[in-house]
């Protein structure tokens, strides 16, 4: 965990004042032999080579510049004076700092971070360059025992970069070039210098136990030393004149918990040296464990010693070419995920270690993080001891800095690389190596104990990619066009990838190129070397669902199409998450790929390019919700309702089924109270429920159909609230196409604009399309006569008065406001 602060101590970001050119590799061997005549650009830092392009101009997202031909250079000049540390948090690779005509520094790892002692003259000049990665992996020796076609160059895999702008499959070749993390010089307190430090928050039963380490660089007498938590303390004791240690303990702690089983609570802490203070920042006290199962196959976490059904998404980045890591520019993402009940993020080893900010927000949020170390892939140099020590001070600095951090609750050696070399049919004995079995585990247990470690991701079983064993991969629903039912039938574990759809953004989403088919399909992900892509995916549910013929509907009525496709894709993942969440399932965990998108279009993520909710979005909210309801069809036994609280508080609730034949017509209504005992899940069967036989889900067939939706409700049993509901299409979505005629009406809501919704018959999976208003929710249904407010949301600044229309999935419903 980083010291946040230090009295005496001043830190100052170098972010102004930085230059930045290009020269051909090798063109000059150090600053002085620069050519003169160079186009020196103006650059951020922290930031990127193809951030200072985009800022002048010269750089595209849809088009980039390849900048791996290049050399990259970065010239600052310093004007403090006096002993000085320099930082450098992130430099990609390969880089190296010179100052003046001395060269300080040479960095192979875009993932380390530096610091070096200098006496500053007060003008002093500061060069970067970052040099052709292009031409040093030239001279790179070694052969792999296998090969990925998922990675453009598989050299990549002895120089240790992100793999992001290389998987170009699914996003745009964009180079990480730059000082892509905070460059800071420090004054050191010429009271003390915090020269390491180990900090570990665990729980002892309900007591939440802080240790703590710090070696320190001092002069004098030994002052007091006194550890702050909260409003607990503790003194501390010296061993010798530099090192001070001890132990916090707080009675019946406040725990820190995912968000969406309680709250998570946080500790301010820091230490007082006599008349100095050291701020560590916040830290949170709980414990998460592994649960194997009974037959030693599974993969559940618990926290706190409660089970908890981990969902989310995976991360990449919040930009793809700035790799901006700040708390700015990560909060309004994470707060969507936080929105959507995601309780989980992953983030995977094709992306970058994320920042120090990045787990604070997550602390804060109460979103826990599965974080693989950056490995993917391909068969990367272990038994190269000087790749092997770069590899371990690596995983180390970033196991320190997440030192404190609640929210840090799995860490995975890499991503697909025993899946990789299974799939290439290559012997077991290649699918893993002392990487993942004694490099990265060794780091783990002796700086975050605390954290459970997993060797790959997919592992477990006859096949580390199988689904029933472990942590699995699984696309069956989704990329491998498998039907609903695979997702039970699968007797999937934990899923730390799923689904993957290219979902169809809204209509506000600023960018995407609705008519320009070559654009749009470029924007589509597909993976390199198929001859399909995620619209096949998404086109082949579509026609499952309901029942039309995707390639004519897009030709004949392209509008109509993009409603039916942002709407099954929410569909799909809701029925999918239905089957994983309910009681009796072998599903402990699901992060759904993925997140975010990096450019406009039909993207995997959840969310398009611009921080806008995809009709997906909304369809992950109410499946991760807490208190939730889900369906599923139990064929001749009818169907299942699955009742689950995962929250501290028991709920009194009234569950309500009603039957409609042609949208409106009751032809059965039931009503039960029921009550949610915290954190419980359980199953009601439709004949408990109804208590007499009715072919609810059309299953016997004596007769014609008695209906042909099903609505049911969870409802507060005291306010009436509604705090759930499922529908069910006994016939199909394409059996039911009935007018449900939908009524809008624009009302002023304060400063904002909302919809007032009404519907004479049964409307289903709403969408608002609007150029500059998103709506607050979308993808719900409205019962028959029912009025619904939904919020308008202003998509940019200056918004007008809101004009656009409401479409319902069933039939073509289309209403103008």
């Amino acid at each position: 965990m980083p010291i946040h602060s230090v009295t005496g101590q001043r830190i100052v970001r170098l972010e102004g004042g930085w230059r930045m050119a290009m020269t051909a590799p090798g063109a000059a061997d150090a600053p002085a032999a620069l050519p003169a005549g160079l186009d020196w650009t103006p650059a951020p830092v922290p930031g990127t080579a193809a951030q200072a392009l985009q800022a002048a101009g010269r750089f595209s997202l849809t088009q980039p510049t390849p900048l791996h031909d290049k050399d990259v250079w970065y010239h600052l000049t310093l004007t403090d004076q006096g002993p000085r540390t320099l930082r450098f948090e992130g430099l990609a690779p390969p880089a190296e700092v010179w100052l003046n005509a001395e060269r300080v520094l040479e960095s192979s790892n875009m993932f380390r971070s530096h610091e070096i002692d200098f006496e500053l003259t007060g003008n002093d000049q500061l060069f970067m360059v970052f040099r052709s990665l292009d031409k040093a992996i030239e001279t790179r020796t070694g052969r792999a025992r296998w090969r990925t076609k998922l990675i453009e160059n598989n050299a990549l895999r002895q120089v240790r970069t992100t793999l992001l702008g290389h998987m170009t499959g699914w996003a745009p070749a964009v180079h990480a070039v730059g000082p892509w993390r905070p460059i800071s010089l420090i004054e050191q307190s010429p009271l003390l210098r915090v020269r390491a430090f180990d900090l570990q928050a665990t729980l002892e039963g309900d007591d939440g136990v802080l240790k703590l380490t710090l070696d320190l660089e001092r002069q004098g007498m030994r002052p007091a030393a006194v550890l702050h938590a909260g409003s607990h303390s503790v003194s501390l004791t010296w061993a010798g004149n530099n090192r001070i240690s001890g132990t916090l303990r707080i009675r019946r702690v406040d725990k820190w918990w995912p968000h969406t089983h309680g709250k998570p609570a946080l500790y301010p802490v820091r230490l007082r040296l006599g008349e100095a203070e050291i701020d560590l920042g916040k830290i949170g006290f709980r414990s998460v464990e592994l649960d194997r199962g009974a037959d030693g196959q599974g993969f559940a976490l618990k926290v706190n010693g409660l089970p908890v059904f981990a969902r989310g998404a995976c991360w990449s980045a919040a930009d793809l070419v700035s790799l901006a890591s700040d708390k700015a520019s990560l909060a309004p993402w994470l707060k969507l995920a936080a929105a959507a009940h995601m309780n989980m993020i992953r983030v995977g080893g094709t992306m970058t270690y994320e920042s120090e900010e990045f787990l604070a927000l997550c602390d804060e949020l109460g979103i826990m993080v599965w974080h693989d170390f950056q490995f993917a892939n391909m068969d990367y140099p272990v038994a190269d001891d000087a790749f092997r020590a770069e590899v371990e001070q690596e995983a180390r600095q970033f196991l320190h800095r997440s030192q404190g951090h609640a929210c840090l609750a799995i860490t995975c050696g890499g991503s697909e690389v025993a899946q990789q070399v299974a799939m290439m049919g290559l012997p077991p004995d290649l699918w893993t190596g002392p990487l993942y079995e004694e490099v990265l585990p060794k780091a783990v247990a002796q700086v975050r104990p605390d954290v459970p470690y997993t060797a790959h991701s997919p592992g477990g079983g006859d096949l580390p990619f199988s689904t029933d064993v472990g942590v699995s991969h699984y696309y069956g629903v989704g990329a491998y066009r498998r039907p609903l039912e695979d997702a039970r039938r699968a007797n999937v574990r934990f899923t730390s990838e799923c689904l993957g759809f290219a979902n169809v953004p809204a209509a506000a989403s600023p960018g995407v190129p609705w008519s320009d088919f070559a654009a749009w399909k470029e924007a589509v992900p597909r993976d390199r070397g198929t001859d399909w892509d995620f619209d096949d995916v998404r086109d082949h549910y579509l026609r499952l669902l309901y029942g039309v013929d995707p390639a004519r509907l897009h030709q004949e009525d392209r509008a109509h199409y993009l409603r039916l496709s942002r709407a099954v894709s929410a569909d799909v993942m809701q029925a999918t998450i239905a089957e994983w969440r309910r009681a009796g399932s072998s599903c402990a965990g699901a992060l759904v790929w993925m997140f975010k998108d990096f450019v406009p279009g039909a993207g995997w993520g959840v969310v398009d390019a611009a921080g806008h909710p995809k009709l997906a979005w909304h369809g992950l909210r109410r499946a991760f919700q807490p208190v939730r309801l889900a369906l599923t069809d139990e064929g001749l036994n009818g169907l299942g309702l699955h009742l689950i609280n995962e929250t501290t508080t028991a709920r009194k609730a009234r569950l309500t089924l009603t039957c409609l034949q042609d949208g409106a017509t009751v032809t059965l209504k039931r009503e039960r109270d029921i009550e949610l005992p915290a954190h419980s899940n359980r199953t009601l069967t439709s004949a408990e429920l109804i208590g007499s036989f009715f072919d609810l889900t059309y299953a016997y067939r004596f007769g014609p159909p008695p209906l042909d939706i099903a609505v049911v409700r969870l409802s507060d049993a005291a306010t009436g609230a509604v705090l759930d509901e499922g529908l069910h299409f006994p016939l199909g979505r394409a059996a039911v196409a009935h007018t449900s005629g939908l009524a809008v009406e624009l009302i002023r809501d304060g400063e904002s604009w909302a919809l007032k919704l009404q519907a004479a018959k049964i409307a289903a999976s709403i969408q608002v399309e609007d150029a500059a208003w998103r709506a607050e929710d979308e993808g719900f249904a409205l019962m028959p006569g029912e009025q619904y407010t939904v919020k308008l949301i202003a998509v940019a600044p200056g918004a007008g008065k809101p004009t656009g229309q409401v479409f319902s999935g069933l039939g073509k419903d289309l209403v103008r406001y």
